[in-house]
């Protein structure tokens, strides 16, 4: 055994620590342990490029939480989910699409967001998650998308601005999805 802050868990297991310290529920499922943060909030991204990516860290870390790869994770019960997915030929990525079509969003609160090369592309990509995610049951309560790099185009993108954007964006969010 060892201990995580006075708790004994099996030895073996390594929790990931993050910046900002996160109450850790424990849930036990047959000899494993999964740990969960427990801020409400998830974030979970598709990006091939990394330009998606920098979007989520910045969303993640001004949640307090981290984001994390839609072809490695499955969605948790979180109060709100943030998905954010690049732009390809105007659609989401595969891998954020089936990870929508393996969840259950019946009730669920999200926020989209994502990255393209162009505008139009970007709406297009923003408009299908939204359709597919209310075909769901999910109520989507916004969305956020900037430029991204590609090749010659967008050099730069996202940027600091892009990024703090993104964090007002999260904080908006989260303030939408409280009770009135």
């Amino acid at each position: 055994m060892c201990r995580l802050r006075g708790l004994a868990v099996p030895s073996g297991c390594i929790p990931e620590v993050t910046e900002k310290p996160a109450t850790l529920r424990i849930i036990f499922k047959a000899d494993d342990i999964t740990f969960e943060n427990m801020t409400g909030v998830s974030v979970f991204v598709d990006s091939r490029g990394g330009n998606t990516r920098k979007v989520a860290d910045a969303i993640a870390e001004e949640m307090g939480t981290r984001a994390r790869d839609v072809t490695t994770s499955s969605p948790d019960d979180a109060r709100i989910l943030f998905l954010g997915s690049g732009t390809y030929g105007g659609k989401p990525g595969g891998p954020m699409m089936k990870f929508i079509g393996s969840g259950d969003f019946s009730g669920r609160k999200l926020a989209i967001f994502g990255t393209s090369a162009s505008l139009a592309g970007g709406q297009n990509m923003i408009v299908t998650l939204t359709d597919t995610l209310k075909q769901k049951g999910a109520t989507v309560l916004g969305s956020y998308h900037c430029r991204g790099k590609t090749f010659l185009v967008n050099r730069g993108h996202p940027n600091k601005d892009d990024l703090d954007n993104a964090k007002k964006f999260a904080k908006e969010m989260l303030n939408a999805a409280e009770p009135a």
